[in-house]
């Protein structure tokens, strides 16, 4: 299968690597990589977090569990917002994996490991990613994207490992649930985070909060529109988010896409 062809093109890679930092983020494809490049004898190799506030603390917890579970080395570093992201400004992305890739290429640079790698695979290419031009600055290598794998394979190739993130849904940092230009303060992220666990509990899966002030606008998943039409899930949700403090729900009509809130600036 051309599948399993990219899989031995990525153990290649990182045979080849000799030593390597890789970003854990604690999603599907960074847990993929960091798996693969552990079963790689001829690597030296370690897992690195950083930790901030605008990251799901289940995603940082979850992926101490997972390198402890598998013997993996893993370091967590413990950053703040930026002081040029608050505001949250367009190029928020790249400013932030500027100050994210440093501090992972000063643990690579303090213990002399050749390499930075990231979890990019190859559909990421053909979305809005500012930040990826950071990767490039701090000469980070994304082996997915060298192997060719992209997402539906990843998960594929996790599912036959039996790594718990082979369905996890993608999630980006909770700074894209607000607008840009929007200043945003540690309690907002939780709050943020907080909602959409709300929904995940109540079985809207993979669902985004987009705060507007006051406002929360609630982008589901196309096959979770019809369970809102029922009173009771609407109700539950409506109580639950207005008891984090915000004052009104709406749903909106179009459902989850990523990067909605890049659509002004796009």
């Amino acid at each position: 299968m051309i599948r399993d062809e990219k899989l031995q093109k990525l153990r290649t890679i990182l045979s080849e690597a000799g030593s390597g930092v890789v970003a854990l983020s604690g999603g599907t494809d960074s847990v993929f990589l960091v798996w693969v490049a552990s079963e790689i004898k001829a690597l030296r190799l370690l897992a690195v977090t950083v930790n901030s506030p605008y990251m799901f603390g289940s995603e940082v917890s979850e992926a101490i569990k997972f390198c402890g579970s598998h013997g993996i080395d893993h370091k967590q570093l413990i950053m703040g917002i930026p002081e040029a992201v608050k505001n949250n400004p367009p190029e928020r992305c790249y400013l932030c994996k500027r100050e994210v890739m440093s501090l992972i290429k000063g643990e690579a640079v303090k213990g002399e490991f050749r390499y930075v790698f990231d979890g990019t695979n190859s559909d990421d290419v053909s979305d809005y990613r500012p930040g990826m031009k950071a990767l490039k600055e701090f000469g980070v290598r994304s082996p997915l994207l060298e192997a060719g794998l992209n997402k539906e394979e990843i998960r594929a190739l996790s599912k036959e490992a039996g790594l718990p993130t082979w369905d996890k849904p993608s999630n980006a940092c909770l700074m894209t649930r607000f607008p840009h230009g929007t200043a945003i303060s540690p309690d907002e992220l939780r709050k943020a985070e907080a909602a959409e666990e709300i929904l995940s509990g109540l079985g809207m899966t993979g669902s985004r909060v987009r705060v507007h002030g006051d406002v929360v606008r609630i982008e589901c998943r196309k096959e979770h529109m019809e369970a809102l039409l029922e009173e009771k899930l609407r109700s539950n949700i409506s109580e639950g988010l207005k008891a984090l403090g915000y004052s009104y729900i709406t749903v909106d009509l179009e459902g989850y896409r990523t990067g909605s809130m890049n659509r002004k600036i796009e």
